[in-house]
This record gives structure tokens, sequence and C-alpha cells, in this order.
């Protein structure tokens, strides 16, 4: 059985315990929060220690731009991406977001953020927000793909979040379990496009912590049906499954941390991602050791390509990319 684990640290350091945990080797992946992050050379500082462990982590990070950008101090404050949409370059000014986004977290020694947000803005959901591109399906493939674009220019994977849509369920799942009463039909038309219009483009998929009663009684990151019948087989999806954090509430229903790890990566995701809670990063761990699982080779796909320039902010796609987003009032 393929599958690992991402799991988190406490501080700014490692201590021996973290090193320990690090050295295991269904661990496959570590996500950086706020609380690791100080500065610029700080967080490469811990990437470095981090590799000295484990050369082979794929080292990850939250940074969409606007509410959600866990690395502040001596980076550039990206607007929210749904600030873009009344811009009137805004493709192109998408495609600078993701290239300087994607330029300042691989030049730290990370090797990818949880970026792109492929759900829609249907003014319902507080979570999502203004984290979504558009409310329109086909207006957000144009800017979601450019910003991928963006991404990939820099030398960063893509991944596409939350499938199949999580605009629409007004619950938080990180302190609830959301519903979406909407049948396939309804979200084939609408939630999904993005999705599909992109499955060839992105590099992973995060499934989202909501129902769809009228699809599966599970939520989507659960469940077969969706990811294995539907985003693997109809949308033809062939990149890495990462799941949503397992501490969140809307994944609860599947248990304590051993099991929601278990039915994640039964449901297809090659990697779990256990959050904000050691003690259940470590029941999630033995379970996987109790497994026997192997890492799966849609992984290295993850990996930073560094950008080449050591002074980026030299670079003359740097300079064009910042300017053109003061230009548009978008960053200060």
């Amino acid at each position: 059985m393929h599958g690992s684990l991402m799991l988190d640290i406490a501080g700014t350091w490692l201590t021996a315990e973290d090193r320990h945990l690090l050295r295991q080797p269904e661990v496959g992946g570590l996500i950086l929060f706020a609380r690791n992050i100080e500065h610029p050379k700080q967080v490469d500082e811990l990437c470095r220690s981090i590799r000295a462990v484990r050369p082979d982590l794929l080292l990850a990070v939250d940074q969409e731009g606007g509410r959600v950008q866990r690395l502040r101090q001596g980076f550039v404050r990206l607007p929210a991406m749904r600030d873009l949409a009344g811009c009137a370059d805004a493709t192109s000014l998408a495609e600078a977001c993701g290239w300087v986004m994607a330029t300042e977290v691989l030049a730290v020694g990370l090797d990818f953020s949880f970026a792109p947000v492929l759900d829609l803005d249907h003014q319902r959901s507080a979570v999502v927000g203004t984290r979504a591109f558009e409310a329109d399906p086909q207006a957000a493939v144009a800017l979601i793909d450019a910003f991928i674009r963006g991404m990939h220019a820099a030398g960063m994977a893509a991944t596409g979040k939350h499938f199949p849509g999580h605009g629409w369920a007004e619950a938080d799942s990180h302190v609830a379990i959301p519903i979406d009463e909407r049948g396939l039909d309804e979200l084939r038309g609408c939630d999904l496009i993005p999705f599909q219009a992109l499955s060839g483009t992105l590099d992973a998929i995060m499934p989202a912590h909501v129902i769809y009663p009228q699809v599966d009684d599970q939520p989507a990151g659960f469940s077969r049906h969706w990811l294995q019948g539907i985003l693997r087989g109809e949308l033809g999806f062939q990149g890495v499954i990462f799941s949503d954090d397992l501490s969140m509430a809307g994944a609860h229903v599947a248990g304590d941390a051993a099991g929601r790890i278990q039915a994640a990566l039964s449901a297809g995701c090659d990697m779990g991602l256990v959050c904000n809670d050691r003690s259940a990063a470590e029941l999630a761990l033995t379970a996987l050791q109790r497994l026997g699982v192997t890492q799966s080779p849609r992984l290295s796909r993850m990996r930073g390509r560094a950008f080449p320039a050591t002074d980026y902010k030299q670079h003359p796609r740097w300079l064009d990319a910042v300017g053109a987003l003061k230009a548009a009032n978008l960053i200060d």
C-alpha cells in the first residue's frame, strides 16, 4: 500500500523529538505554519536543518496570498486572489502572483505551497471567501491557469484545492463537518469545472472535508467514489492526492488519527496531513508502520526546482512582476 505522513513541528528549530520523528521512513513531508517562521534567513536555516536529517522530505507551506500567507516578514504581502478579478489585466497579474509567490517560497528552501484554491466564490463559505479567484467557473479557470503558469515558470508544483469544491458548503471544516447538498450533475456544471479543466495542468489535488450526500456519505477525502471514480477515472487526474489536515473537525467522521489516515489512504490519497496535534501525528505514524506502507512514486513531482538567480529581487522578471502588482495597487 502506498502512503505517507506529512506532519508539523512546534517551533522555529528542530528538537530531538522532531529529528527522531522525521527519520521515520513513513514520514514523507513537513508543513510549516506561522509559528515556525520569523524571517527568510531563519526559514532557510530551518529547511537546511530538516534536510540534514532527511534530504528527501517534501517541505510545504500555505502561501496563497491574502489572509492565508504564512511567510510574511521579509516577503511580498500578496493580495487575496479575489482581488485580481476586477483588474484590467487580471490574467497577467495572476501569473505574476504565482511566479512571485513560488520564487520566494523556493528561495528559502521549501518545495511548494498548497496553492492555488480552485473553489468558487458563491458568497456562502466564510472559510473560502476571498481565497477564491472568481464566482464564475470559466473566469476562474483562466485566472487559476495563469497563476499555475507562474508557479511552474518559477519551478514549483501546483496543488489545487479543495476537490470537488468547498465554496458552497457554509460550515468551516476546521471546526465542523460541512455538507453540500447539491447533486453530481449540478456540481459537474459548476464547481467541478476548474478541476476538470486543469486536471492535466495540476501536479497535485487536495480533497475537501465536505460531505456531498447525494454522491457519497463520506467526506470527499475519504471517498473512493470521489477520488478513484471521479477524480482519477472521470477527470483522468494522474498527479498526487494530498489529504487536507486530518486533525480538522471535518475529518473526525473517520475516528481517531489512525482511522483517519487509513481511511484517507484507502480512498486514494498519496499522503495524509496530520497537523497541530503531535500525539495524533504519532498515532497516525504508528498506523502507517503497522500497515507497512511505502511512499508513492508520484510524490517526486512535488520537489521544488530552486530558482537559479542567487538574488532573485534583481532579476528582470521579479522587477516586472512586482512593478505590475504595485501599479495595480495589489501590493504596497
